[in-house]
């Protein structure tokens, strides 16, 4: 008892990930539990064309943060002066400048988007939502530097206050408005409120506006392959939204974003990890400088995989009776989406221990061209999906993305000596066994939603 609790509370890399990633699975499960309940609450206050409006809505806000990206936080983790004050403040001014633009950004695309989507509303709902990019940009560095350091305690109970005052607003406004302007507004509200938690309770020098030639050097050299990284990690997350939201209707697609929200916890979680752990894992344990390193990377990433795929399994083998007894009749059809989207995220699981190794060494020019591909690879499949097989050939196209990019996968993971063929084959084996049985059980729903594609 007493060699576990020190492995827990020690200042070593292996106590500090050990926590981190205790306090993520902890912190994920309760926020993923809130935001389940805030979803059943507001799908019965609101309608399925809310949930539409919202979702593109949200895919131009991202967009816009991901678009703009210059690769400030990952500097901050990754950089040997992460902790100078003069490079942190040259780096705040960076962000803060980028706030502000992108809000102003998010006015002028207000009008275009309404019309793209023949909705009127949107040219409303956009400088409004855009508010917390205004917000968000004034964060301050000492949130990134509990990210490098793998301290999350603090930061995780500030995002859990954030996401209950948001929940709140939304359920509020939306009981009193019953409009999609109660999930905008209560988005502002959370970024503002974040920001002041922010600013009160995380450790660290106060930030203040600077610029030193050769910290803004450093973060503009790093964060030009970012920049282009994240606008193609945007169109891989997003193509789903941008293209379906224009083909469907926007009630339909609302029952999509419903079942896509359900399916999406294992990936939520995953990505939460990976972002949190593996570049300070990856810093100091490089794969490539001893057998050692490698065989504990191993074990890491057995466990992280093996964990979300089961994870799945629950989505994938459950996703028609979990719709059925929280949702009405109105969003049926989101069970069947559950089942399939859970299984064709399987291969974003298998390999996404792999792209944080090229940041934490530095080399974000690999990072972009495997995010490329991805982004390639999902924008042709979901068309193609779609113009085959309507909303289950673009599901089916989804899960293709991955295994078309997985080449270049290899290619990135070899270069930094950490892919891990063993790893690859044994949970796609066990994830074809997994999709053989989901779709055995779940053949009736599935057949219904192929029918309704026009098969």
């Amino acid at each position: 008892m007493q060699q576990v609790r020190a492995i827990f509370t020690g200042d070593g890399l292996l106590a500090r990930a050990l926590r981190s990633l205790a306090l993520t699975v902890a912190g994920f499960g309760g926020a993923q539990i809130l935001r389940l309940a805030s979803n059943l609450i507001l799908a019965r206050l609101l309608f399925p064309e809310a949930f539409g409006l919202m979702a593109i809505v949200s895919v131009v806000i991202q967009g816009l943060m991901q678009f703009s990206d210059v690769g400030v936080s990952p500097a901050i983790m990754q950089s040997k002066r992460g902790d100078d004050p003069a490079f942190l403040n040259t780096a705040w001014t960076i962000q803060a400048l980028r706030g502000v633009g992108l809000w102003l950004v998010a006015c002028a695309l207000a009008w275009p988007v309404a019309v793209i989507y023949d909705e009127p509303l949107l040219l409303q709902l956009l400088p409004v939502a855009g508010l917390s990019l205004l917000i968000t940009g004034f964060n301050p560095t000492a949130l990134d530097t509990a990210k490098r350091h793998l301290r999350w305690g603090r930061v995780t109970v500030i995002e859990f206050a954030v996401q209950i005052t948001g929940i709140v607003a939304a359920v509020a406004l939306a009981w009193w408005w019953h409009s999609v302007w109660a999930l905008v507004v209560s988005g502002v509200l959370s970024a503002g409120v974040a920001l002041v938690l922010f600013w009160l309770f995380l450790p660290g020098a106060s930030n203040r506006m600077g610029w030193e030639r050769l910290a803004a050097s450093e973060l503009i050299s790093f964060g030009k392959w970012i920049f282009l990284s994240t606008i193609c990690g945007f169109l891989f997350n997003q193509a789903d939204k941008l293209i379906l939201g224009k083909y469907l209707s926007f009630d339909v697609f609302g029952v999509y974003n419903i079942g896509f929200f359900l399916a999406s916890f294992p990936m939520l979680l995953g990505h939460m990890l990976t972002w949190r752990l593996l570049i300070p894992i990856y810093r100091e344990l490089p794969p490539h400088e001893s057998a050692a390193n490698f065989a504990k990377l191993r074990r890491m990433r057995f466990a992280v995989t093996g964990g979300l795929m089961a994870l799945s399994a629950g989505f994938a083998l459950l996703g028609v009776w979990l719709v059925g007894i929280m949702y009405d009749d109105r969003y049926a059809m989101a069970g069947a989406v559950v089942v399939l989207m859970a299984l064709m995220q399987l291969p974003q699981i298998i390999v996404m221990t792999y792209d944080q190794a090229s940041l934490a060494a530095g080399d974000s020019r690999r990072f972009f061209i495997l995010t490329l591909a991805k982004a390639a690879a999902m924008i042709v499949a979901l068309l193609l999906g779609l113009e085959w097989g309507g909303l289950m050939g673009a599901l089916l196209g989804y899960g293709a993305a991955m295994v078309l990019a997985y080449p270049v996968v290899i290619w990135l993971a070899r270069h930094m000596r950490a892919w891990d063929p063993v790893h690859d084959a044994g949970m796609a084996a066990f994830g074809l066994g997994l999709a053989a049985l989901a779709l055995w059980l779940n053949g009736a729903a599935l057949t219904d939603l192929a029918r309704l594609s026009g098969w």
